[in-house]
């Protein structure tokens, strides 16, 4: 079915079900489709479409884009990064008397500044940026749950992985993908409860898990906000 509203057109499947309410399932392509109890009229299914109709096309146009891979970086006014799970745009100036790039993030921008106008220092500048926000945030968590364990870690690193978020040896060394900067802080915060139970269970057994449940109940969301992000946690 197509429908259009408030100027836009949407194409949708209805699935009829057996449960009790009116649902949206976005597959990875961004086709939509509302799930619907036996019965249900079309009318209501378009009216349910409407009520949360900003909510499917943004999750629409993201399952596209994400099918269409990381899209190639440009450093101009106004490109946006992730920071926290947010995007904001980024703001660049040069300034020739500095020692060394820096970037700061101030109401709401990633402010950049760098010494030469070249796209390979604003990008070398804003990974030191998730580098140095990275470690910050990691060790915050680390501290606010270490009065669960018993153990410590013996060291904690900041990586540029292309395999995990997060790794702990059975040294108890702990390591962190620095894009983690990128995500929402109960992202992080997840990633170090995992990696500190690893602490406690070095391999993913049911103990582990439960573990992991215990501290992060929430925890299979964070694994989905990861999965269908991570292509765009990119600088």
């Amino acid at each position: 079915m197509i429908h259009t509203y408030l100027g836009e057109t949407i194409q949708f499947e209805i699935n009829y079900k057996k449960r009790t309410s009116v649902g949206i399932l976005i597959d990875a392509y961004g086709n939509v489709e509302v799930q619907a109890p036996k019965g249900t009229s079309e009318e209501k299914a378009i009216q349910f479409i409407e009520r949360n109709w900003d909510q499917i096309q943004q999750k629409s146009k993201e399952m596209q884009e994400r099918m269409l891979g990381p899209k190639e970086r440009v450093y101009h006014h106004g490109e946006t990064f992730l920071y926290l799970g947010k995007t904001y745009p980024i703001q660049i100036s040069q300034d020739t008397t500095i020692k060394k790039d820096y970037v700061v993030f101030e109401e709401g921008i990633l402010c950049i500044v760098v010494k030469q106008l070249e796209d390979e220092k604003i990008k070398q500048a804003l990974k030191r940026f998730y580098y140095q926000r990275c470690k910050s945030l990691i060790e915050k968590s680390i501290k606010k749950y270490q009065s669960d364990f018993k153990v410590k870690p013996r060291s904690i690193r900041i990586t540029d992985s292309k395999a995990n978020w997060g790794t702990c040896d059975s040294q108890m060394q702990l390591t962190f993908n620095w894009r983690l900067a990128m995500a929402p802080l109960e992202v992080i915060d997840y990633v170090v409860i995992h990696e500190m139970c690893h602490m406690v269970h070095l391999n993913h057994d049911r103990s582990f898990w439960r573990l992991v449940g215990k501290m992060s109940p929430n925890f299979k969301e964070q694994e989905r906000w990861l999965a269908l992000s991570s292509w765009k946690m990119t600088v």
